[in-house]
């Protein structure tokens, strides 16, 4: 299994909202020594829910092409606050 790095930083998102059912996220935005890099989410592995301190989220484990490298990522949002965060990468 691959270890991940916990990151667990705020993102923005642009996300497909169906009428019935959970935001799909499409590609989000990060900053990399003070550079703004747009990652396109490749594919969705797996959507599961989970409670952090109360709070109800969505994570999302995707695989992205960051800088050329294939890369695994964890995405979350948190349904209360209609965030979204960069969790592990």
């Amino acid at each position: 299994m691959i270890k991940l790095k916990v990151i667990s930083k705020p993102i923005e998102v642009i996300a497909h909202c169906p009428i019935k059912g959970i935001p799909q996220p499409i590609k989000f935005k990060i900053e990399n020594k003070g550079e703004e890099i747009v990652v396109k989410i490749d594919r969705i592995i797996e959507i599961c829910e989970e409670k952090l301190a109360g709070n109800k989220m969505y994570v999302y484990r995707c695989e992205s092409t960051i800088n050329d490298r294939h890369r695994l990522l964890e995405l979350k949002y948190e349904l209360n606050t209609c965030l979204w965060y960069l969790f592990k990468l």
